[in-house]
């Protein structure tokens, strides 16, 4: 049980009016806290049958279910106690304690049938409350309820002695504990002891044959034993002496009969340790919030006059609590792609990314939230709504591109437009200089961040919106470039003329230095000529000298040679000796 989920006393669930069955929103409330698996133990029986007793020894109180003393019945509707489970830590127990039947004071009795069929369906272990033995009113009365094909539709009531593959719901049926309160008879069958889960099946077995009395004696018997597949029976001796039986809830247990006060602690120990969890066909654990769910259903169904089978009420929680799981898994989705997806997306790759992300998280919730979608029909319809958000996205996507371009554009443009209204591009050549600047303010845009899916798009109408200025300055341009261009030819004309004069200025002026420069070269010609001839002649004057000069100086130089030869000569005479006689010996 839920830790906030506290009950000390029991309360009402199904209040049972004049009018008709009411559920208590007080109750709902507890069982909307429980979000532990329930084991429901439901009892049911005729009024001053000692019931609720039961109910408070399971509940481990000695008060609690109203026990009252007289022949008036004091349970009225079905009230209900959440306790822990004395042995299940993760379990709560739920027990629901019901009305009386066959109470004296009814006026219409078919609110027992209603009653006897909630405790049925609501339960996990049912526990039908009898007196002294199994009889046939008792059978009867049990079958009552059986045969409600209108209410339970657990079976194929077409052919009801059929052999059917229905485990799954059996599976879901509540065992059935019946118990024998002033039990006086003996446990024996032709001479042995029987238990009393013998002496319950013995009751409820068919007999053979195939006659209408035989058929109408099994019939009964049939229809609990298939809907009951799983059965136990316990029986209680008279608790005390009819004098204190008044007071039986005041009494401790060494006022009471031992062999009582063991019988029912057998039976609670049974229902501690036997009772399971309440499950719904494929095995699905019950919770406090699906307890709140199915007794609203099979309630306002009976109001209704359209007393609903099991699988019926399984489909209305199948419808409420998918229905959760889909809003669940939707929420989560419009969540994540809040936080994640920033539009307009540069691509629409990203936000489909994005898109997908988020899908498979949701699916995820929706998988652990969902509730026996066997057909995937609210998977099916999951799908459609994300793939409608989906297109919800992208038209947001492609919207939010839109108006982030439109403004780039005014931004980088709008200073262009200003420019283009002031004239500054209508002259000779501005048609260039506006290409110019488109193309600059075209990359800038182009570098902007974010601009999403539509940023060509938005850009090309943009361009295909201006193409008209842009014929305009290149009229203007045209216009005002043809007057310039005359203006340029006849300067052009005039220019070549003046470069003409002027270059055969240039070229007389040029001729006449060059005159100028040959007869001022050709007398400088003259002077060397002349300086090179007076030179020449100077040359050959000194050189004729300087071989008179070296002709006189040779002269010169062989007659002193010649007079000094001639000297020696004469110097060699004058010493001369005539040789003598004597001779010389070699």
């Amino acid at each position: 049980m839920a830790a906030d989920v506290h009950m000390s006393e029991p309360l009402c669930l199904i209040e049972n009016t004049e009018e008709k069955l009411v559920v208590k929103q007080e109750a709902l409330r507890i069982l909307s806290a429980i979000t532990q698996p329930i084991v429901v133990v439901a009892i049911v029986g005729l009024y001053r049958t000692g019931k609720s007793y039961l109910m408070n020894k399971l509940a481990g109180n000695e008060k609690g279910f109203s026990v009252g003393s007289t022949v008036q019945s004091h349970t009225k509707g079905i009230w209900m106690w959440c306790v822990p489970h004395p042995e299940k830590p993760d379990h709560t127990l739920v027990l629901l304690d019901t009305e009386g039947l066959g109470d004296v004071e009814k006026v219409d009795d078919k609110n027992d049938a209603q009653v006897f069929a909630l405790a049925i369906l609501l339960s996990s272990t049912f526990v039908y409350n009898t007196m002294n033995k199994i009889d046939q009113g008792a059978i009867d009365l049990l079958h009552t309820v059986t045969e409600l094909t209108d209410l339970l539709r657990t079976r194929n009531s077409a052919d009801i002695y059929e052999t059917e593959d229905n485990n799954d719901l059996v599976s879901s049926l509540p065992d059935l504990v019946w118990t024998l309160r002033d039990f006086y008879l003996s446990l024996e069958r032709d001479g042995k002891l029987i238990t009393p889960d013998e002496y319950l099946e013995n009751s409820l077995k068919l007999k053979e044959g195939s006659s209408e009395r035989i058929q109408h004696f099994n019939l009964p018997r049939l229809c609990i034993k298939k809907f009951f597949p799983r059965k136990k029976c316990f029986i209680f001796e008279s608790p005390t002496d009819k004098k204190k039986l008044s007071h039986l809830q005041m009494l401790h247990d060494d006022e009471l009969h031992p062999k009582f006060v063991q019988q029912v602690a057998e039976f609670c120990s049974y229902i501690f340790s036997h009772s399971a969890a309440k499950t719904l066909p494929g095995g699905i654990k019950v919770n406090g919030p699906r307890l709140e769910s199915l007794a609203q259903t099979y309630v306002n169904a009976i109001n209704n006059g359209d007393l609903p089978c099991t699988e019926n009420s399984v489909l209305a929680l199948v419808q409420r609590e998918n229905s959760a799981a889909v809003q669940k898994a939707l929420a989560h989705y419009d969540q994540q792609m809040g936080q994640k997806v920033q539009l307009p997306t540069d691509t629409l790759q990203e936000l489909l990314g994005l898109h997908r992300t988020c899908e498979m998280e949701a699916m995820e919730i929706f998988t652990k939230s969902s509730f026996k979608d066997e057909d995937q029909s609210f998977q099916k319809e999951l799908q459609t709504l994300l793939d409608a958000k989906q297109n919800d996205i992208c038209e947001q996507n492609k919207q939010a591109s839109s108006e982030r371009c439109s403004t780039l554009l005014q931004d980088i443009f709008g200073p262009l437009e200003e420019e283009v209204k002031q004239g500054i591009y209508f002259k000779p050549g501005g048609h260039n200089v506006f290409l110019q600047k488109m193309e600059e303010l075209k990359a800038n845009y182009y570098q902007q961040p974010r601009k999403g899916i539509q940023a060509e798009e938005i850009l090309q109408n943009y361009l295909t919106s201006k193409q008209s200025v842009s014929d305009a300055v290149l009229q203007t341009d045209q216009a005002l470039t043809a007057k310039e261009k005359e203006k340029e030819e006849a300067q052009r004309k005039a220019e070549a003329e003046r470069a003409e004069a002027e270059r055969l200025a240039a070229i007389a002026r040029e001729n006449q230095r060059v005159m100028e420069e040959r007869e001022r070269l050709h007398q400088q010609q003259v002077r060397q000529m002349e300086i090179e001839r007076a030179n020449f002649l100077a040359q050959q004057q000194r050189e004729q000298q300087r071989r008179l000069q070296e002709e006189a100086e040779r002269q010169k130089a062989q007659a002193e040679a010649e007079h000094r030869r001639l000297q020696e000569e004469l110097d060699r005479l004058r010493s001369y000796r005539p040789p003598s006689n004597d001779c010389i010996l070699l």
